[in-house]
C-alpha cells in the first residue's frame, strides 16, 4: 500500500517542496506569535471550560474563520458543538457486602476493605449478589496472541482486574499500549456484558499505596463522554481479594500469576458481591468549535486538524494561590490553537481539495480529553469516513531541528507519509524519546485513535541543527520543568518559532496530500486499533 502511495500523492507533495509549487504555504512566525499573545492574555483568564474565558476564545476564533470565508463545521451548520460533561461526587453512606458459598453475608467497610464509585449515568449503583470473575489484566489482544478472558461468560458479573499490562516486547516494551489503561479494561468488560469492574491492588490494606487509593476515592470526577456504561467500579486491596479467593477454594497468589500469556479467566465460584452506591451529578456544558472546507469531489470524506483551546483557568479555579493566579496556557495550548487556525488560513488560500478538511478546536482536554471524546462519541462527520486526525498540542519553541518526533511511533502509516515529506527537508521522523510519559494516550488525537481513525501528533525536536541533540534536549527539559501547567506559561516575544513553522509546513502537506488523494491511511499490524478500523472497512470501499 505504501509503495503505491509513493508513486502518487506523497511523491507529488515532495515535488511541490522541491519546485515551490503554487499551492505551497507561507506560515508566518509573526502571525503565530500574535495569535498566541492574544488568546493567552490575562483577560482570557486561563480559558477554563464553561467560563467567560471560553466564550471569549471561541468568539475570537469564530470571527477569524468568518473573516477567512470559512463555513461552520459543527452540527446543523453551526460553529459550536455542545459537549455535556457530568461531574460525579460520592454521597456518604455507600454499603457493600459479599456472600460466600456457605450463604453467610460478610459486611465490607467502604474506605477500608473496598472503595466504590457509581459509574452509571444516573449516578446510582444498586447491585445484588453479582458473581465475581478474576480476569487477570482484562486484556483481549488478538494481534498480540493474548486473551485473558478465554471462554468465561462474564455477563451480569463483576470482573476483577489487575492494573497495567504485561512487560516485554509483546506489549511494546518501554512504550505503553492502550491495554494498560483502566478505560480500555472497562470498555472490554462492558462489551462482554459485565455490570462492574474492580481493580485488584496487589498491596495490603496497610500499605501507603492503598491509603492513597482511599484518599483519592472521594474526589469529584468527570465522566468521559462515550465511556463504558458499567454500573460500578472500585478497587480492593490484596487482603480483601485474598479472602474472596480462599472462600472459593483458590490461592490468590497462584491465580494472580498472569504474566506468561497462558492465563485464562477464573470464576470466583460461590462468592457474590452486593453494593449500593450513590453520587451527586453536576452538569457542565462546554463547546468544541469546528470550521470546514468542503471537498469538491468527496465531501463526505474528512481530514481533521485538531487542537484544544482550553487551559486550567485562573483565580476562580485556584482560590488558594497567591501572586500570579492566572494559568495563561500560552504554550499549552494557545500555541496549538493558533497552529490550527493558521493551518486553516493557509489551506483556505489553496485550491479547494477533493476531500473535506475540518479544523476542530476541542474543549476540556485538560480535564481528560473530554471535548475530543465528546466529538468521537457523537461525531459531526462520520468516523468511518474520517481519513485521519492530525493533532497539534504545544508547538515546538526552538530553532530548526533535524528530527520530527511523533507520539505513537509504529502505530499507523501516517508516520511513513510524514517521513517521506520530512526527508525532502533533510529531516527524519523519530519517536518521542519519553516512553515513561505515555504521550500517545494523553492528547486529543487519542479519542480518534480509540475509535479506529488513524491519528498522529508531532512533538518537539531535540536534534537541533545548531547545537545538536544534547543542547536541544537540555533546553526542552528546562522549559517543560519551568512552565508546563504553571502560571509562568505566558507568551513571550522572544520565542523562536522556527521549528513550529517547519512542523506546520510538514503537516500542511500531509493533510493536503490526503485531501487530494483516494488513499486511506491504515494501522500497522501490531497496533491495537487496527481491528476497530477494520469493522468499518465497507464504508471506505
Amino acid at each position: 500500500m505504501f509503495r503505491k502511495m509513493i508513486g502518487g500523492g506523497v511523491a507529488a507533495a515532495v515535488l511541490m517542496f522541491a519546485t515551490g509549487a503554487a499551492v505551497a504555504q507561507d506560515f508566518s512566525a509573526e502571525s503565530l506569535s500574535e495569535g498566541i499573545r492574544i488568546i493567552s492574555a490575562d483577560a482570557y483568564q486561563g480559558r477554563y471550560p464553561g467560563t467567560e474565558g471560553e466564550r471569549m476564545v471561541l468568539s475570537w476564533l469564530q470571527a477569524q474563520y468568518e473573516a477567512m470565508g470559512m463555513e461552520p463545521g459543527g452540527p446543523d451548520g453551526q460553529w459550536l458543538q455542545a459537549v455535556e460533561l457530568k461531574r460525579y461526587t460520592p454521597v456518604t453512606g455507600a454499603t457493600a457486602s459479599w456472600t460466600g458459598p456457605d450463604g453467610q453475608v460478610h459486611v465490607l467497610t467502604p474506605g477500608t476493605d473496598i472503595v466504590l464509585r457509581a459509574v452509571s449515568n444516573d449516578g446510582r449503583a444498586t447491585i445484588r449478589d453479582a458473581g465475581l470473575v478474576f480476569v487477570g489484566h482484562g486484556i483481549h489482544a488478538p494481534e498480540r496472541q493474548w486473551d485473558d478472558y478465554g471462554d468465561v461468560d462474564v455477563r451480569g458479573k463483576i470482573v476483577i482486574v489487575v492494573g497495567g499490562e504485561p512487560d516485554g516486547d509483546r506489549f511494546n516494551g518501554a512504550y505503553a499500549t492502550n491495554y494498560e489503561s483502566g478505560a480500555y479494561k472497562a470498555d472490554e468488560a462492558f462489551r462482554r456484558g459485565a455490570v462492574g469492574i474492580i481493580t485488584l491492588l496487589l498491596q495490603p490494606a496497610s500499605s501507603p499505596m492503598w491509603n492513597g487509593v482511599v484518599r483519592g476515592s472521594g474526589r469529584t470526577r468527570t465522566l468521559t463522554p462515550g465511556a463504558a456504561d458499567l454500573e460500578v467500579s472500585g478497587t480492593v486491596p490484596h487482603d480483601t481479594a485474598g479472602v474472596w479467593a480462599a472462600a472459593a477454594g483458590l490461592d490468590i497468589d497462584q491465580i494472580t500469576t498472569i504474566a506468561s500469556g497462558r492465563f485464562k479467566a477464573v470464576p470466583v465460584r460461590g462468592v457474590t458481591l452486593s453494593v449500593d452506591v450513590a453520587e451527586t451529578i453536576e452538569t457542565l456544558v462546554t463547546h468544541n468549535l469546528l470550521a470546514r472546507i468542503p471537498g469538491t469531489e468527496h465531501p463526505d470524506q474528512t481530514i481533521i486538524y485538531s487542537a484544544h483551546w482550553d487551559h486550567v483557568g485562573g483565580a476562580e479555579q485556584h482560590p488558594t494561590v497567591t501572586g500570579d493566579n492566572i494559568w495563561n496556557g500560552a504554550w499549552d495550548n494557545a500555541s496549538g490553537t493558533i497552529g490550527v487556525l493558521e493551518m486553516a488560513r493557509q489551506l483556505s488560500a489553496a485550491p479547494r481539495p477533493k476531500r473535506s478538511i475540518v479544523f476542530a478546536h476541542m474543549a476540556a482536554e485538560e480535564m481528560g480529553l473530554l471535548g475530543a471524546y465528546g466529538y468521537a462519541a457523537d461525531p459531526v462527520w462520520p468516523l468511518e469516513t474520517t481519513v485521519a486526525d492530525i493533532n497539534i498540542d504545544m508547538l515546538p519553541l526552538s530553532g530548526s531541528t533535524r528530527d520530527v518526533p511523533i507520539f505513537g511511533k509504529g502505530q499507523n502509516d501516517l508516520e511513513d507519509r510524514l517521513q517521506v515529506l520530512a526527508a525532502a527537508q533533510g529531516r527524519y521522523v523519530s519517536d518521542d524519546n519519553m516512553p515513561e510519559q505515555g504521550f500517545y494516550y494523553r492528547s486529543d488525537h487519542f479519542p480518534f485513535a480509540r475509535m479506529g481513525v488513524p491519528a498522529i501528533m508531532p512533538w518537539h525536536g531535540w536534534d537541533w541543527v545548531e547545537g545538536g541533540r544534547e543542547a536541544g534536549e537540555a533546553a526542552w527539559r528546562t522549559k517543560f520543568a519551568a512552565d508546563y501547567h504553571r502560571p509562568s506559561d505566558e507568551w513571550s516575544a522572544d520565542w523562536d518559532l522556527t521549528s513550529a513553522v517547519e512542523n506546520l509546513t510538514l503537516l500542511y502537506h500531509l493533510g493536503l496530500d490526503l485531501a487530494n488523494s483516494r488513499d486511506w491511511p491504515g494501522w500497522k499490524p501490531g497496533s491495537e486499533f487496527g481491528a476497530i478500523r477494520a469493522e468499518s472497512d465497507a464504508a471506505r470501499q
